[in-house]
């Protein structure tokens, strides 16, 4: 996934109401509690603990007493026709209709599986060791999926919380996951039979990063969730996208190919999320725009921010260097996102805001410009500091060479 960076967090007042644990009880806990009906009826005890003894009535219940963001999650709520037509209309069909990993990769039954094994390497043996660290990366990336489902059911209001909820954002999460799980399956096949990386090392990354976690701070608010997923989605698109040209501007026509299909998966579901944005705008303009404006006056964070290789400290400074170099992720990417966003969100044109609602509008609207400004300029330092030698850094994906 692209790079990018983290935003700040302010805790809300909120929290202080919040149970004192959020640990929903199992059904086997619930059928634990008996009554004598001697003492008191089965009625009366609903009407004392606002509960009933199946999951549905106790999950009402507990959305009813642990919500931060009742109002966001009123206006969730109202989208779910639109979260139902995201996952008819963006995500894939399943099954034999779905492109899968192995449509991309020899296949090892035909009796020529040796030259189609043999092809793959004479083309990948052409990527340069730089643009193998980014793909490497973005891989590493890709494969910490687990984290971002988890994320996803954070959110408030759209979550799934005994999983397998049939409702629709529920079947949004899982048919997102079930797409994007293909990336990183895909991308590790094909480093693994390029034989030019050390596939232990990368892969004691990706557990490193699954084991820490990943939190872009967005407080179990959806509205924050949404902000970041259609910024990260794009960010995302835009990296694969790149990373795609490179390969095929040196010689890797596959490379190129399964690049442009992953890219085209986050192209889509950039669009869902930021759908699911529009329609929060015409609910709650002011409070979405508080929101994105808070995020931006920190940064939007990488979700692999935390990458270790157990050996390297600076592992993720040193790919995400690598990847600007090649101008496959930069800091002009990340101005532009933030101007698309305005843009396709058309914040210049809202109205019936509260004051409060106009002051951040007319902050996120100035902000694509004097982002880009501050961009260029670093990039021309840094630019400058290296026009006589380019500091590269030994990287342990692919044997101590230097990238």
């Amino acid at each position: 996934m692209a790079l990018a960076a983290v935003l700040a967090s302010s805790a809300g007042t909120a929290a202080a109401f919040a149970p004192t644990s959020m640990i929903r009880p199992t059904r086997h806990q619930l059928n634990m509690a008996t009554i004598d009906p001697d003492t008191v009826t089965k009625k009366e005890y609903q009407d004392i603990c606002g509960i009933d003894f199946d999951d549905q009535t106790l999950e009402q219940r507990l959305q009813r007493t642990s919500f931060l963001y009742p109002k966001h999650v009123e206006v969730i709520e109202d989208l779910s026709p639109i979260a139902d037509e995201m996952v008819n209309n963006i995500l894939l069909e399943t099954g034999d209709a779905a492109w899968q990993p192995q449509d991309y990769l020899p296949d090892l039954t035909k009796e020529d599986w040796a030259d189609q094994i043999k092809s793959v390497r004479d083309q990948a043996s052409m990527v340069s060791d730089e643009l193998l660290v980014v793909l490497i990366g973005d891989m590493v990336t890709e494969e910490a999926l687990p984290t971002y489902q988890t994320l996803l059911n954070t959110f408030e209001g759209c979550d799934d919380p005994t999983g397998t909820t049939d409702s629709a954002w529920a079947r949004w999460s899982r048919g997102w996951t079930s797409e994007e799980n293909r990336h990183g399956d895909l991308l590790n096949k094909y480093l693994y039979l390029g034989g030019r990386c050390d596939m232990r090392s990368i892969e004691v990354t990706i557990q490193h990063l699954i084991t820490s976690g990943f939190n872009p701070g967005a407080q179990k608010d959806p509205y924050r969730g949404f902000v970041y997923t259609s910024f990260q989605e794009r960010a995302t698109k835009i990296s694969h996208g790149n990373v795609g040209k490179l390969a095929r501007e040196a010689g890797d026509k596959n490379l190129s190919r399964i690049c442009a299909k992953i890219a085209g998966d986050e192209g889509r579901h950039e669009k869902a999320y930021q759908r699911f944005v529009t329609e929060i705008l015409k609910r709650d303009a002011d409070g979405l725009l508080a929101v994105f404006g808070d995020m931006m006056r920190g940064q939007i964070s990488m979700p692999a921010e935390l990458m270790t290789d157990g050996i390297d400290k600076d592992l993720y400074e040193n790919f995400a260097n690598t990847a600007q170099r090649l101008n496959v992720y930069t800091a002009i990417d990340y101005a532009e996102i933030i101007d698309h966003l305005v843009k396709v969100w058309d914040l210049e044109n809202l109205e019936g805001l509260s004051s409060e609602g106009e002051k951040e509008r007319d902050y996120l609207c100035k902000l694509p410009k004097r982002y880009k400004k501050l961009a260029e300029r670093s990039m021309n330092r840094k630019a400058k500091a290296t026009e006589d030698v380019v500091e590269t850094k030994s990287f342990n994906w692919i044997y101590g060479r230097r990238a």
